[in-house]
């Protein structure tokens, strides 16, 4: 039978362990004696990350450049020793079904918020602050950020998780940058710069309008003070120099570091490469876009003013 099988399939003399050898169970395969139509090569994949070509010219990204300043806290610690992607994911999923929920706007370190929580101590067991921003810290979950206001000439501070359950509302009342990245330094200035109205009405900017940014300087009390703030570098301060003698000017300046803003590793090692900024947005730019739809349409109703007289 093998005989049979061997002439009438296969030419020639064939062993058995050559047949062991075929693929005999692949699928069968169609053949046609018409001609094969002409492959077109196809085009290299694109990665992940970069933006496809369309017409010959580079398409721009749907995600604004703005997004890593207004959602910061969406970007994971830079530590290599405190990554964990998977953690990472989670907590961005979480962060968007709270922000589903909450409406988280658009504020910086300078501008005027308002907080209000709930309190069972309280009255109306909710509570409201008013007060600048003066730091925003920690990424994910953690992220937080410190409010402070003078009232009763005693300055309070308050720190909130921006994620906190406990959170029923975050309004802006003036949205405005500083000079600096960090305002601790108003624990040591006058009253005046930290003194808000608890009343205050927001103010509203145009849409489209860029954020404002402040260049007012403060004036500092005499030491001591909560930090050595003339080893700093602070553009938002006017007199620092007046409380600073020689010994602490040539302290200052030996411990001073310029050469690091030339440190490429080192500025690498404190931030998410650009590359990674474009994969976490883009995992999170639909949800984030429809809320800017929805708050936008809440801040067209506010500038409205429904007139009282009618013709």
């Amino acid at each position: 039978m093998m005989n049979i099988v061997q002439k009438s399939f296969i030419p020639g003399r064939i062993s058995l362990l050559s047949l062991a050898r075929l693929d005999l169970f692949s699928p069968a395969t169609a053949y046609s004696t018409k001609p094969e139509p002409a492959v077109t090569p196809k085009a290299p994949a694109q990665t992940r990350n970069a933006n496809p070509v369309v017409g010959g010219a580079e398409r721009k990204s749907m995600i604004p450049p703005e997004y890593r300043f207004v959602y910061q806290e969406f970007l994971p610690d830079p530590k290599v020793e405190w990554r964990n992607p998977i953690r990472e994911k989670l907590e961005r999923l979480d962060m968007l079904d709270r922000r589903s929920n909450v409406d988280i706007p658009e504020f910086y370190v300078g501008s005027v918020v308002a907080v209000t929580s709930s309190d069972v101590h309280a009255e109306g067991k909710t509570s409201r602050f008013v007060g600048i921003c003066i730091v925003r810290e920690k990424c994910g979950l953690r992220a937080r950020f410190i409010l402070r206001n003078v009232i009763d000439n005693q300055g309070i501070e308050i720190s909130y998780d921006l994620y906190d359950p406990t959170l029923l509302k975050i309004e802006v009342l003036r949205l405005e940058k500083r000079l600096d990245d960090n305002l601790l330094y108003l624990r040591d200035a006058l009253d005046e710069y930290s003194t808000f109205d608890l009343n205050m009405e927001p103010e509203l900017l145009p849409e489209g309008a860029p954020v404002p940014v402040n260049d007012m300087k403060v004036t500092l009390k005499p030491r001591p003070w909560y930090a050595r703030w003339e080893r700093h570098n602070l553009q938002g301060v006017a007199n620092i120099d007046e409380y600073t003698n020689e010994k602490r000017r040539v302290k200052a300046e030996r411990l001073a570091t310029p050469w690091e803003r030339f440190d490429l590793m080192k500025k690498y090692r404190r931030t998410i490469p650009e590359e990674e900024q474009k994969e976490i947005f883009a995992e999170v730019y639909s949800q984030l876009h429809q809320q800017e739809l929805a708050r936008k349409k809440m801040k067209r109703k506010r500038t409205f003013v429904k007139p009282t007289k009618l013709a």
